[in-house]
């Protein structure tokens, strides 16, 4: 792995998002002597057989893998990010998410939801989703939302398991806890790090499919709040 390096991994089937994602971060500070990739894939059958290909093919010992329609704004994000994972027990870090996942499996359904993220669903709507804000630098979750998501340590995403484009982010955290890492959420009191630009639409039904999946593989690992 090379300690020296940041790669940005999106799966992309619109060039319209992805060519105002790499817009951005392309403007991007860069800390002395760190590199940057920026590592497009197209047709990937999944979430996850896109991310593991990539994955694979890129020396960065940082990776960033965010969706098409995520446009990072916090400038000093790679340095950020060093800090952060200047513990080395941490293995990812998103933007929002839950300290402990409820029964359900799914993230915002958790009691105690952290992070932020600047949602631009339809013009002329913003709405900043904030949560609670981590009392120091962050705060360990047990589970981030996969529109941001990075990692200093390469572990398989279960493609084996989430052949489509739901649940691969809430498994990969529980993989993370598996291996003996953390996930945490930084804290954005000052400003958000990300801007999110998802189409308004009706929850997939093929979520519930890949939510059974996930509840059978991961379901006695929750420990869910009252």
């Amino acid at each position: 792995m090379n300690d020296k390096k940041f790669a940005f991994i999106t799966c992309v089937n619109s060039d319209y998002w992805y060519d105002e994602c790499v817009l951005y971060l392309k403007h991007l500070n860069i800390p002395e002597n760190y590199s940057v990739e920026i590592i497009p894939v197209r047709g990937a059958n999944s979430m996850t057989a896109g991310y593991n290909s990539a994955m694979k093919n890129s020396d960065a010992k940082y990776k960033i893998y965010l969706h098409q329609d995520t446009f990072v704004v916090n400038k000093n994000l790679l340095q950020d990010l060093l800090n952060i994972f200047s513990d080395k027990k941490i293995g990812a870090v998103g933007m929002i998410g839950c300290v402990n996942l409820p029964a359900s499996g799914v993230w915002w359904d958790g009691l105690r939801t952290y992070g932020r993220v600047l949602h631009a669903c339809e013009p002329e709507s913003v709405v900043d989703s904030e949560c609670e804000e981590p009392q120091g630098d962050y705060q360990e979750v047990e589970a981030a939302d996969g529109l941001f998501l990075a990692t200093q340590y390469d572990l398989f995403w279960r493609e084996d398991l989430f052949d489509g484009w739901h649940l691969y982010d809430t498994s990969l955290c529980k993989e993370m806890q598996r291996a003996g890492y953390k996930v945490v959420v930084p804290n954005q009191s000052k400003n958000f790090w990300c801007i999110h630009c998802p189409k308004e639409k009706p929850l997939d039904p093929r979520y519930r499919k890949y939510q059974k999946i996930f509840l059978r593989e991961y379901g006695e690992e929750l420990n869910p709040e009252i």
